[in-house]
């Protein structure tokens, strides 16, 4: 789905990002460790793939992200962020592969039963199988992808809560990779003319972009960044 990065920029509209907040010295650790969590989770499959792709068996590489988001979460750990690293991605990126280094070999990964999947890992699995691309490209690919699911929940969230109107369905299959069915035969299928399927789909894509925007907000370290991350993002998702 082609998204435009600038179409739903607003000055000001993002004075302070959650990224920034964990970063914020003056936060307590009990606030950080909750807004690290909300961060971190979405991107376990990023992560994942990572690991799957430096070579680890799937076991391991769920033992090796399980272990490395506990040891993020603690205090300590958190201490440690540095602020200077800015886009939550590229932090992630680097103290991963950081992590993966001090499990010797890969062998010291034990066994976690709690370990919490955004997606089923199938579909990871496809995506580092599918891929010649380095682990850190893989590792943006599936952090963009998490993004893309992310924003598409909120927009799922509205409709279902019933501040959007029309069937939500439909957009599931327009927004989506690849190519989507024809209008008149979406439009027949869901009782809808093709001018109203096409006003839905105008409507909900500018409210989709201030949603993604939105969540690429939440991982870079100040507003400046936000539109460069985007296109990045956006970049990835379209496979450049």
């Amino acid at each position: 789905m082609p998204l435009d990065p600038v179409a739903s920029a607003r000055p000001g509209a993002f004075p302070e990002t959650r990224w920034t907040l964990i970063l914020r010295a003056g936060q307590s650790d009990e606030a950080r460790r909750a807004a690290l969590s909300e961060l971190i989770t979405p991107r376990w499959n990023a992560l994942y793939a990572l690991a799957r792709k430096k070579g680890l068996p799937r076991e391991r590489a769920e033992d090796a992200v399980q272990s490395f988001v506990e040891r993020l979460l603690k205090g300590d750990a958190i201490e440690a962020l540095d602020p200077e690293r800015g886009r939550l991605r590229s932090y992630l990126a680097a103290a991963f592969s950081r992590h993966l280094i001090n499990l010797h070999e890969y062998d010291s990964a034990r066994k976690r039963g709690d370990a919490k999947h955004t997606v089923p890992l199938d579909a990871v699995e496809a995506l580092v199988a599918a891929s010649n691309d380095s682990p850190e490209r893989i590792f943006d690919r599936a952090f963009a992808v998490a993004q893309f699911q992310a924003a598409l929940s909120d927009l799922r969230a509205e409709f279902a809560a019933g501040e959007r109107s029309g069937p939500f369905e439909i957009l599931e299959r327009i927004f989506r990779f690849g190519e989507s069915e024809p209008y008149p035969e979406l439009a027949l299928r869901y009782g809808l003319s093709v001018p109203q399927l096409k006003s839905l789909v105008h409507r909900s894509k500018r409210r989709f972009q201030q949603l993604f925007r939105a969540r690429i907000a939440e991982t870079v370290d100040e507003p400046n960044a936000i539109d460069a991350e985007l296109s990045f993002v956006i970049g990835l998702l379209g496979g450049e």
